[in-house]
């Protein structure tokens, strides 16, 4: 016995062509398309620019305020220092321990007591002098 199978297609025949009005139609959506993403990237770089927010306090402060970037500059390092110290003694302190030493909810609590707060300050306090402290190096440079 012999069994002969072929198949048989019914697919669509491909559309036709667009025509020229349609050609127009499509580059005219990509290029609406291209548009509003390059608006979007526009938005986006503006929003992670955390240096303007700086560059505009201290063009509406720089009579009052002359010398902040300067000061910023000047004791960014020992706001540097104290930070790493401070994770120095965290790490440290962890290691000492050992790996079960935040597994129960008091001494979670008591690490996040002594290290909590101070690290997380210490943290935004570097966040926000050190753009100031940017803008200083920036203006040495002729920026």
């Amino acid at each position: 016995m012999q069994f002969d199978v072929t198949s048989v297609s019914t697919s669509a025949p491909p559309p036709p062509p667009p025509g020229p009005r349609g050609i127009a139609d499509l580059l005219q959506q990509m290029l609406d398309v291209q548009k509003e993403a390059l608006q979007q990237t526009r938005v986006l770089v503006a929003l992670q620019d955390t240096n303007a927010r700086w560059r505009t306090l201290m063009t509406r402060w720089r009579q009052e305020f002359p010398e902040l970037p300067d000061t910023c500059k000047q004791v960014l390092p020992q706001l540097e220092r104290a930070y790493g110290t401070l994770i120095h003694t965290l790490v440290e302190e962890l290691r000492d321990e050992g790996e079960d030493s935040l597994d129960s909810d008091f001494s979670l609590q008591e690490f996040l007591d002594r290290y909590g707060m101070r690290l997380g300050q210490l943290g935004h306090i570097l966040n926000l002098v050190g753009p100031l402290a940017e803008m200083s190096a920036g203006n040495a440079n002729g920026t």
